[in-house]
Formats: structure tokens, C-alpha cells, sequence
């Protein structure tokens, strides 16, 4: 009996043992679940925007956070599209995206904006950066205007209706959940309900599997 009470002290005590995150507080069902684009991975979606200084900040703590990310979990970024001036950006993430140079150019959009503090006002403010990080400004322009851009960027400006998305930067968790830095208490933290809700969704995907 004294045993069975000293553990249950240790596990009262231990640290994190108050560290379940609560819906509704730290984060959020969405209205509607949205479809994912993952298969049977669990999916995790960051909404962003490059001129965004908080979305600049979470970059290095979403980056690491990357290197570790379990083999069952897919991670997705959507620029967001929350107004008329957010679209250039959100073209110019999916412009490297179709080219397949999201790794070359996302880093230095943003310090463009952030670092250097210059503005990106045109499509060829942006195709200067590309051309800088070695991708030709024919292939540029080729993907800037092509269907699959205009495509993908229609969907961002529905950020709103599908994840009740008001500001970035935001997480979506497969299709299900939304948190911030406002819900979660601060970035790192925001990423500790993430990986809250990915351990939530792994063991549901493993009870629903067990039933089967």
C-alpha cells in the first residue's frame, strides 16, 4: 500500500504530469474536417505567410522540429492567402514548389523580407531571388504563371472557410485540429500540442485498426 501511494506521488509530481493540453483552450476542432493530402500518414499543416515576422520567428523552431519528425507524419506548408497582398508571396511558394526548389529559395524569401528588410512587391522582385539561388528566370516565369500555381493558389485563399484561419502563423493537424502560439502558450509550445495531437491521432488510428 505504501508503495502503491509513493507512486502515485512520483506520478503526480513528475514533471509534465500536468501537461495535457486541453481543447478548447490550447486547441482547437475545426467545424468542418478538412481532407488531407497525406494518404495514411498523419498530417501536419503549416499556414504561413513570408512577410509575416512571427511566421519568421517559428521558421527555426519548425526546422528543428522537422529533423525529427516520426516516419508517419507528413508535413505540409500552405501560404496562406488572408488578403489581397498576401497572394505574390503565396505564388512565389508554389512557383518553387512546382519546380522543386522549395529547399533553395524558402529560406532566402524570407530573409529578403526579415534580414534584409526589402520588400517584395512584383513577380520580379521575386524572380530575383530564384535567378540569385541558380534557377533560370525562363523556368521562373514558366511556373509563376502555369496552371498548377494558379491552381494551388485559389485553394490558399480559402484558408479561411477550411480552417477558420485568421491570422498565421497556424498549424493544422490532419485535417481535424488548429493551434497557435496564442493557444498554445508560446512557439516552442505550440509544437508540444502538435505532438500531442499526432500521439492523440496515432492511437485512434490504432484502436480503429484494432476493431477491424
Amino acid at each position: 500500500m505504501k508503495n502503491a501511494f509513493r507512486l502515485l506521488v512520483l506520478m503526480l509530481f513528475a514533471p509534465g504530469a500536468f501537461a495535457a493540453w486541453e481543447e478548447g483552450v490550447n486547441y482547437e476542432r475545426l467545424a468542418s474536417p478538412q481532407p488531407t493530402d497525406s494518404g495514411d500518414r498523419i498530417e501536419v499543416r503549416e499556414l504561413f505567410w513570408y512577410a509575416c515576422p512571427h511566421c519568421y520567428q517559428v521558421e527555426p523552431l519548425v526546422s528543428n522540429w522537422l529533423k525529427n519528425k516520426p516516419d508517419d507524419v507528413a508535413f505540409i506548408r500552405m501560404p496562406a492567402i488572408l488578403g489581397v497582398s498576401w497572394e505574390l508571396l503565396a505564388r512565389g511558394y508554389y512557383t518553387a514548389e512546382v519546380l522543386d526548389v522549395v529547399d533553395k529559395v524558402h529560406e532566402p524569401i524570407f530573409a529578403r523580407l526579415h534580414k534584409d528588410r526589402k520588400r517584395i512587391r512584383t513577380p520580379e522582385d521575386l524572380k530575383k531571388i530564384f535567378v540569385e539561388q541558380g534557377i533560370s528566370a525562363a523556368d521562373f516565369d514558366n511556373a509563376y504563371k502555369s496552371f498548377a500555381v494558379v491552381m494551388k493558389t485559389s485553394r490558399s485563399k480559402r484558408v479561411r472557410e477550411m480552417y477558420g484561419a485568421s491570422g498565421v502563423p497556424m498549424l493544422i493537424i490532419n485535417g481535424k485540429y488548429r493551434t497557435n502560439a496564442t493557444m498554445a502558450g508560446g512557439n516552442e509550445k505550440m509544437l508540444e500540442v502538435v505532438d500531442f495531437l499526432v500521439e492523440q491521432e496515432r492511437k485512434a488510428a490504432a484502436g480503429a485498426a484494432a476493431e477491424k
